[in-house]
């Protein structure tokens, strides 16, 4: 005997959403094609404005069509960026608690890790030179907290270039974005900008070197100092 189960109805929006999705997961509507005005999809799906409506801004949302005033929805190419930065509502719920942003600081270590091995593995000659000017330009920000936090991101953008790998870039600057308060927080402590910027060039130099474990080993002990400051500073002072 079959068991009855709650079967889960759809809203409207949802079903017109999810098919104009298939068209453009199988390729039937491609980037850059405009999608039928917003009266020809009331009359092909029969339903009312508010259903379409809706239905297009989940696509906006999903980084699958772009609605500007006054025009047809347009297909657009799903990109890395789109999709971190749809899970930006979660993170900042996650962040909200002590253990979310240790789970992100995690997640964080274990990521730029892997970049600093693979930049000592397969950094061009060129790539190391571009990581050795964001290095420069981290010391001489030494003193201007705003200058210094600018080029300690970009320093670690050099990192994820290395990847050559467009969800490496997005995740960096997802990642940068999420984390920008800890970096506040965590650069207030005494001498933290010489000890990150000396950590910065202990991960340069490894990869320089072509020593992966070395790069590997030397973000290491950078992530973990940054996360031990973070929550010293937050012990001490009440942050967060």
């Amino acid at each position: 005997m079959i068991q009855p189960i709650n079967i889960e109805r759809k809203k409207l929006f949802e079903q017109v959403a999810a098919h104009i999705e298939a068209q453009i997961v199988d390729g039937h509507l491609k980037p850059g094609d405009l999608l039928p005005p917003e009266r020809d999809l009331q009359i092909a799906f029969g339903v009312g404005r508010p259903a379409i409506r809706e239905a297009l801004i989940t696509l906006q949302k999903a980084g699958l069509v772009e609605i500007a005033n006054g025009a047809r929805a347009r297909v657009q190419r799903a990109t890395a960026s789109h999709i971190f930065s749809g899970m930006a509502p979660a993170v900042r719920q996650m962040l909200s608690t002590p253990e979310g942003q240790r789970e992100f600081q995690g997640a964080r270590l274990f990521f730029e890790c892997g970049l600093a091995r693979n930049a000592a593995r397969n950094a061009t000659p060129e790539e190391i030179s571009g990581l050795k000017a964001a290095l420069d330009k981290n010391e001489a920000a030494i003193g201007d907290t705003p200058a210094f936090i600018a080029t300690d991101i970009a320093f670690h953008l050099e990192l994820a270039k290395i990847g050559h790998n467009s969800i490496f870039l997005a995740l960096h600057d997802q990642i940068s974005e999420w984390l920008r308060e800890q970096r506040v927080v965590t650069l207030a402590a005494n001498n933290q900008e010489q000890i990150a910027y000396a950590a910065h060039k202990a991960i340069y130099e490894a990869i320089a070197k072509r020593d992966p474990d070395g790069a590997e080993g030397a973000m290491l002990a950078h992530m973990q100092q940054l996360s031990q400051t973070f929550w010293r500073q937050v012990s001490h002072e009440g942050v967060a």
